[in-house]
């Protein structure tokens, strides 16, 4: 067989020893076979070159992919062997852009035999080193791009030959097509790995394309780029071509597959994100219309692109890369098992190295908007940005663990980035790498993923020094600087002049926390990393008006710019709270000192406990020096505490589900205290009734344990003494009901009123007997008797959430008793429903919603839910006393493992609670009115979607509305129908 002068047998520098001689012995014999069967080419050229066999023994000993790729063809492999890989490779592409059919099946058995060879070429020149990293890396990337091209061609000529398009050039479909497929990430760079996906965005321009309908040109190019994935995607019996990825294109979850340019610049416009700009560092025009590409890509420039300084776009960018090392195994740089791409160390800490500093500085550099790796770690060294020794390093590692991932991948032609779990299997690796063995390997490797662990460490920890450059920063004078406003807007201040000229009135002194000098050199420190701090929030205006709202109030200020800037976490947490949840900044405001409960290690740890808050409590109204103070310290501490589990909340250290409990044991603890202080409080004045005793019944959300930020308190208070008793011991005598009335008044107002310390809870007694026209305090006797002679159903069913939680024990058994009495009253079945049907009919009249966001009043809602566990309790209570529970959820466990409710219905029932709840839960703590989807906080809707388990507010919305729809049929299987109807009496 001639050989080519560059053959790459010749030019082979490592031959792989394999770890299994026998196994690789097998491997060949079996590629041997099937050359016999044939020409005999390859046992040929073995005779000629004994060295050939070394190699192929090393490689089909460790490759069980590469094995089948050479019995498929043995005398492919030897032309292989005795050619030049790159002449090789460029006739491959030469005969892929010449590939001239209208069969598509003939088409992709020509595509996968031309990726058959390349990926053997390629392998086997990496393998034996004929080839560096970037030279196989750029043959898979040209391969790609010709039977991607290929395959564009193929589908434009088969779409003009039916008359669905008009092409600028039938010689050169592609030309003037105005269709686009933008190679992105190792793609665009020229870096794919071996056992890559290619990462596309399909574009269309509309000022190029010729379909021949063109109101229909979205539909027409999904259909199109459909094709083209079956094409390149779809496995046959000659394999595959390249696996593509559309997923990068603009909200994935929500825009066709191919996308028109205009909405596409509308988009990246207007919504774009800081990692999509990183994605667009190495995006290319691959195939289609190459020049409409690179015109769509300078367009999209400014985008990518920032003028200034861009360390804002880092922590967004750099939270990829946690939330990469939050998946197990890559928290620890390990050898057997480690992601070399993901883990720590690896690959991908490399490119975000680089492309973090090229976001940062590739506004103003125009050399450091190149794509490839290696050449822009060059680049930052020439522009000053990196240490030469840095640079090479990172280099070297970079090579190894390239080298690394592909050998991965060669084994068995898969996309993993992980080393075996076992020792065997990291030594298979390590001597494809030219090692002897397991130890040497893991030394080697170890090295270079320590060194980039290193270097990626320091980068993040000088970011904050390198903050004062974020362009120009000038707030002195009375007129504003033209480019502090331009870098405020970059940054993504949609209000810049607001903002300048609020930051002047700090350093004019104008707020009583910045008067003092020291105070203002803080805030001079402070202000660039705190102007970050609220970009990032992407609601940068309103955390910024928050902030300046929370210094106005401020009698000092020395103390918390200080913080601030010696803690760069609480910074961000603190401007975090100010973009998704206004409300819980004004407590900042009133209260500075709940900051230092978050400097605690403790604190996203663990939540106080019952016992914990009650002590905190006690130990604080030890300290008031009279009655009004205690009021005022138990709303002090009322307020820091609803505040510190909202960032609990937000945080994601207290899930949704745990947040009613927190809020329940909060609200419990200050009715028990509070009750025994006004109960002190009234006897100091008025004296006590001989043998009387009372007690607080918890109703609605508070019975129910649900409770959120915003809610109210449903209450009763309930007493039992002698009707013809006075109070003895101190004042004028009053009677027994004027006594525990007076005491039920100021118990409220200790719950309620209005003091210099603010607010603490809206009280609502209007579930006690009678409503608003009985007594607001009410005997027990008198209560037992209303509830079996006068109460309406609808009062029983919210008398299945009543809970005694302050009063004396005994007291409070003979309370419990007494409710539970009233509830296990056998009852009509008949007419429990129609009461119930009636009461749902009243509310869904008067209160109903058609949101699908008002998740309590909606049909199929908190309400439905609630209903059905009350119906059924108080239905089948009367006989199983266990069934009910205070608490919806767990009535619903009960009636379900009791038989009463469908396990499907329950299941469905309870998953749709904690998801009303969740969301209930997040939006009473960070908006006021309704919530409005389109005007959420960015923060609030990343909370609201992790609830959700959504992508987008769309399909979450979605999803509720799914969720009530099958909540209200269950509402209706076991209740019956909502709708206007005679009701029987």
């Amino acid at each position: 067989m001639p050989s080519d002068a560059n053959a790459l047998i010749d030019r082979a520098k490592v031959f792989i020893q394999p770890l299994d001689a026998g196994r690789a012995e097998e491997a060949l014999a079996r590629v041997l076979e099937k050359d016999s069967a044939a020409d005999g080419a390859l046992a040929a050229a073995l005779r000629e070159r004994p060295s050939a066999r070394d190699l192929l023994l090393g490689v089909l000993g460790s490759s069980p992919y590469l094995t089948d790729l050479a019995a498929r063809d043995p005398a492919r492999l030897a032309r292989i062997l005795t050619s030049d890989p790159a002449q090789r490779i460029e006739a491959l592409i030469a005969e892929t852009q010449n590939v001239e059919t209208q069969d598509e099946a003939e088409l992709m058995r020509l595509l996968r035999i031309t990726k058959q060879e390349a990926a053997l070429v390629i392998a086997l020149a990496d393998l034996a080193k004929v080839w560096d990293m970037p030279e196989a890396t750029r043959a898979l990337t040209r391969i790609a791009d010709a039977t991607l091209s290929a395959a564009v061609r193929f589908t434009l000529r088969a779409a003009a030959l039916a008359g669905k398009i008009e092409l600028a050039d039938q010689r050169d479909p592609e030309r003037g097509s105005g269709w686009i497929f933008l190679g992105m990430g190792k793609g665009g760079a020229y870096e794919l790995n071996y056992s890559s996906d290619i990462d596309l965005i399909v574009f269309f321009d509309r000022s190029r394309a010729r379909p021949a309908d063109p109101s229909e040109d979205v539909d027409f190019f999904v259909r199109l780029t459909k094709r083209i994935v079956k094409i390149m995607s779809e496995r046959t019996a000659d394999g595959y071509v390249f696996r593509t990825d559309l997923r990068l294109r603009p909200d994935p979850g929500a825009t066709p597959i191919a996308i028109p340019l205009e909405a596409a610049l509308s988009y990246y416009e207007s919504m774009g994100q800081n990692w999509e700009r990183a994605a667009y560092i190495k995006a290319r025009p691959a195939a289609g219309d190459i020049f409409a590409g690179e015109q769509f890509l300078q367009e999209l420039a400014p985008f990518v692109w920032r003028k200034y300084f861009d360390f804002a776009a880092i922590a967004d960018v750099h939270s990829i890369k946690r939330q990469i090392h939050a998946h197990k195994g890559h928290g620890k740089i390990a050898v057997a098992g480690h992601n070399i791409k993901l883990g720590r160390g690896g690959i991908r800490e490399i490119e975000f190295f680089v492309q973090t500093q090229q976001l940062i500085t590739g506004g103003r550099d125009r050399r450091l908007r190149g794509r490839e790796t290696l050449a822009m770690l060059d680049q930052l060294v020439e522009s000053g940005w990196v240490a030469p020794q840095a640079r090479d390093d990172l280099r070297d590692a970079y090579l190894f663990l390239r080298d690394v991932e592909h050998r991965i991948q060669m084994i068995a032609d898969e996309q993993k980035h992980a080393l075996p779990e076992t020792e065997e299997g990291v030594a298979v690796i390590g001597r494809m790498m030219g090692f002897a063995g397991y130890a040497d390997f893991a030394e080697a490797l170890l090295k270079r993923l320590d060194v980039v662990q290193s270097h990626y460490a320091k980068l993040f920890e000088s970011a904050p020094q390198l903050t004062s450059s974020a362009g120009n920063l000038v707030f002195t004078g009375d007129d504003d600087d033209p480019g502090t406003i331009e870098t405020l807007v970059d940054m993504g201040f949609a209000n810049p002049k607001t903002v300048t000229a609020t930051i002047r009135g700090w350093h004019f002194g104008r707020y009583a926390a910045t008067r003092s000098t020291v105070a203002r050199e803080r805030l001079t420190e402070l202000t660039p990393i705190l102007l970050e701090a609220m970009a990032a929030t992407e609601n940068a205006d309103a955390a910024f008006l928050a902030f300046d709202k929370l210094i106005s109030k401020l009698p000092a200020g020395v103390q918390l710019f200080s913080l601030l800037v010696s803690q760069p976490r609480l910074l961000n947490l603190l401007a975090a709270i100010m973009g998704a949840a206004p409300k819980l900044a004004e407590t900042i405001s009133r209260r500075p000192r709940v900051l230092d409960a978050l400097l605690e290690p403790a604190f996203f740890e663990n939540v106080p406990s019952q016992a914990e808050l009650d002590l905190r409590l006690a130990e604080q109204f030890l300290e008031a020096r009279s009655y009004e103070d205690a009021l005022d310290r138990a709303r002090i501490f009322g307020q820091e505490r609803k505040f510190l589990i909202g960032v609990r909340i937000l945080t994601g250290s207290v899930s949704v589900a745990e947040a009613g409990f927190a809020y329940t044991r909060l609200a419990e603890t200050l009715i028990s205290r509070l009750f025994t202080l006004v109960c002190d409080e009234f006897a100091r004045i008025h004296g006590t009734i001989e043998g009387g005793a009372a007690a607080v019944v918890a109703m609605g959300k508070l019975g129910g344990r649900e409770m959120t930020a915003a809610s109210d308190l449903d209450l009763m208070l309930l007493y039992d003494a002698d009707p013809l008793a006075e109070s003895k011991g101190a004042g004028r005598p009053i009677s027994t009901q004027q006594y525990y009335g007076r005491l039920t008044q100021r118990l409220i107002s200790a719950l309620s009123a209005p003091t210099a310390e603010g607010l603490l809870y809206e009280v609502d007694f209007r579930l006690r007997p009678s409503g608003n026209s009985g007594p607001i305090a009410v005997s027990l006797a008198a209560f037992s008797d209303y509830q079996a002679h006068e109460a309406w159903t609808w009062e029983h069913m919210a008398l299945t959430r009543a809970r005694v939680i302050a009063g004396p024990e005994a007291f409070a058994n003979r309370v419990e008793a007494t409710i539970r009495a009233a509830l296990m009253t056998p009852r009509d079945p008949q007419k429990l429903k129609d009461d119930v049907l009636s009461m749902r009919r009243r509310i869904e009249k008067e209160k109903g919603s058609g949101s699908p966001w008002e998740v309590k009043q909606v049909p199929g809602g908190l309400v439905d839910i609630e209903f059905i566990a009350q119906y059924l309790m108080l239905r089948h209570g009367p006989q199983h006393p266990e069934l009910f529970s205070t608490t919806a959820t767990v009535a619903l466990e009960q009636l379900k493992d009791a038989g009463f409710l469908d396990s499907g219905a329950a299941g469905a029932l309870a998953e749709a609670s904690r998801l009303y709840q969740g969301l209930t839960q997040l939006m009473r703590l960070a908006v006021s009115e309704a919530f409005r989807p389109a005007d959420a906080p960015r923060g609030l809707t990343e909370l609201l979607l992790r609830v959700g388990d959504a992508p987008d507010l769309s399909n979450l919305e979605a999803l509720l509305a799914d969720t009530q729809k099958r909540i209200r049929e269950i509402f209706t299987s076991v209740v019956g129908e909502v709708a206007e109807r005679p009701v029987s009496v």
